[in-house]
């Protein structure tokens, strides 16, 4: 009687090991299908980085003293899910749309090992070692830095809020 209760107590010690070890693979299956996923949104959406290209910010500063506009930069890279979701939600939500094409001029400012814009990105202070990507950049129709822009405060779930969104194109448009 003694060996089956230090047997059954041996199984008691081990059985949640063993259940554990499952629960743990299971986790491991799930978090490899959740990338699995995102790497399939990531593959789907459009691209709107130009890796090799380098910031003529000088220029747009020009079409938007011209359009009466704000520049709005949106730093980040091909490589990020949330900038292309960024982008992505922005192009296809008309009322977005249409805000940000009356008042911006709008830039997809890249951040990679490809191109890092070091020099760009130093005369805007680093915004993306701070805050990460995407980060905005708003500038004036005269090239003054007017606010920098953490994206993750625009976030709801696993995209951004539509009022957020509008309320931060909104704060940042120019005043007419």
């Amino acid at each position: 009687m003694k060996q089956i209760l230090l047997n059954l107590a041996f199984l008691g010690l081990f059985l949640p090991v063993i259940s554990n070890a499952q629960t743990t693979s299971e986790v491991d299956a799930a978090k490899l299908e959740a990338k699995k996923k995102a790497e399939e949104e990531k593959a789907a959406l459009p691209k709107p980085y130009n890796e090799t290209a380098e910031a003529k910010i000088a220029e747009l500063i020009k079409k938007a003293k011209k359009e009466h506009k704000n520049v709005m930069i949106q730093a980040g890279g091909n490589w990020c899910i949330w900038c292309l979701r960024f982008n992505n939600f922005v192009q296809t939500t008309p009322e977005l749309k249409n805000l940000v094409d009356n008042n911006y001029v709008y830039y997809h400012l890249n951040f990679s090992p490809k191109n890092k814009n070091e020099k760009v990105f130093a005369q805007y202070g680093n915004p993306g070692e701070k805050f990460g990507y995407p980060v905005f950049i708003v500038l004036d129709k005269d090239g003054k830095q007017i606010h920098t822009q953490d994206s993750s405060v625009l976030e709801e779930g696993k995209g951004y809020s539509l009022e957020k969104v509008k309320t931060f194109f909104e704060t940042w448009k120019p005043k007419k």
